[in-house]
């Protein structure tokens, strides 16, 4: 019998992205960034979630995807990398998809303007390819040291 994965689906401008759903904590509405000055561009400031300051990342940005227009349905995924709780704007949240461990192949060295260090793989569903990020990865560690400075000023 076939493994299967839970992937959360979300959309960065027309496309479709999955990430395992363990890599991601919760789920949240974007409301009332505080800007930082002088941090990294796609670092568009933080957020006060339950009491923890959060640095909220621009994933399109990030990726060095075409940067649209906020559309009305972004949410932030919350995710942690290196213990540094950190948020991650997507356009749309799609839901959580059951997939067999079959239709998943590995990473190109590009897809899509992705560079391969973010791919976690390629799903191969009945109407569309689904392209798997590896969350953990978008941060190297001098990022997160930028992230962790960003929380304590």
């Amino acid at each position: 019998m076939a493994e299967t994965a839970k992937m959360i689906v979300f959309r960065l401008n027309s496309e479709q992205y999955g990430a395992g759903i363990s890599q991601v904590r919760s789920i949240e509405r974007l409301e009332n960034v505080t800007e930082v000055p002088r941090t990294p561009e796609f670092i568009k400031g933080v957020i006060n979630l339950r009491g923890v300051i959060t640095p909220v990342i621009d994933l399109k940005e990030r990726l060095a995807l075409h940067h649209g227009e906020a559309a009305p349905s972004c949410h932030v995924l919350i995710i942690t990398i290196d213990e540094t709780q950190v948020g991650l704007i997507v356009d749309e949240v799609l839901g959580v998809q059951d997939m067999d461990e079959s239709v998943i192949d590995p990473a190109p060295a590009m897809i899509g303007g992705v560079s391969a260090e973010y791919l976690e793989g390629i799903a191969k569903l009945e109407d569309r390819l689904l392209i798997l990020l590896d969350l953990k990865k978008l941060l190297n560690k001098e990022e997160v040291n930028q992230a962790q400075e960003v929380i304590v000023g």
